[in-house]
């Protein structure tokens, strides 16, 4: 199944991310087919924020071990935790349900939104892709194309590597959730906002560069 999420605060087609993803999106259809697809948007849906509700429930799983989320309502001691799980299942699902993952990801304050952070804190729920009896993570063959797009430029030769908390951040969520290195794949269109930013002007050609190939490579990660 291809789980495909977008959380641009931008809802049209001026969004870039947007783009990305739905030409990655119709690249993984034309091959594998359009029935085993989900999208979610996390702009006109939004997961809400955790609560004391969440983080009690949390810390009262890990003293148990590890447990697989159909033995989490055994632990629910109010109806605030009972309300957060049911939040949360259903997104937890949802990604273990996924053989590809797509994540629109544009930056904003040289990060990812808030939008995905929120839906990134339920879905690390403690233990929920833990095998049960090995510890070993249920997510070790999923594939994450992390679509990123940044209105300047953070490459190595920018001088603005060091602003860039995208990608380290996915670095890290990724590998705790214990999806292979090699299964994470960034995708970056950088200098998007070419068009509106002065101090940009002259930089059109490189950024139209970048697009191109982040679409290129999407469309080749869609076919692998």
């Amino acid at each position: 199944m291809l789980l495909h999420i977008d959380s641009s605060a931008d809802p049209t087609a001026d969004s870039v991310t947007r783009r990305l993803t739905a030409h990655f999106a119709r690249a993984w259809q034309e091959r594998h087919g359009v029935t085993d697809y989900r999208h979610r948007d996390l702009t006109t849906t939004p997961v809400p924020p955790l609560t004391g509700a969440y983080t009690t429930l949390g810390r009262r799983v890990e003293r148990e071990g590890f447990v697989p989320p159909a033995k989490v309502p055994a632990l629910v001691e109010s109806p605030a935790e009972a309300r957060e799980w049911e939040l949360t299942l259903p997104l937890i699902t949802e990604l273990a349900a996924a053989d590809t993952v797509v994540l629109g990801i544009p930056m904003y304050n040289f990060s990812v939104p808030a939008a995905l952070k929120a839906w990134i804190d339920r879905v690390t729920f403690p233990g929920a892709f833990a095998h049960p009896d090995t510890g070993e993570s249920l997510l070790a063959d999923t594939r994450v194309v992390a679509v990123m797009a940044r209105g300047g430029a953070y490459g190595p030769d920018t001088g603005r590597e060091s602003l860039d908390f995208q990608t380290p951040y996915l670095k890290a969520w990724s590998g705790r959730l214990g999806i292979r290195p090699d299964h994470l794949h960034l995708v970056v269109a950088e200098l998007t906002r070419v068009d509106v930013l002065p101090q940009l002007a002259g930089r059109e050609a490189a950024a139209a560069a970048s697009l191109a190939a982040a679409r290129a490579r999407l469309v080749a990660l869609a076919a692998a």
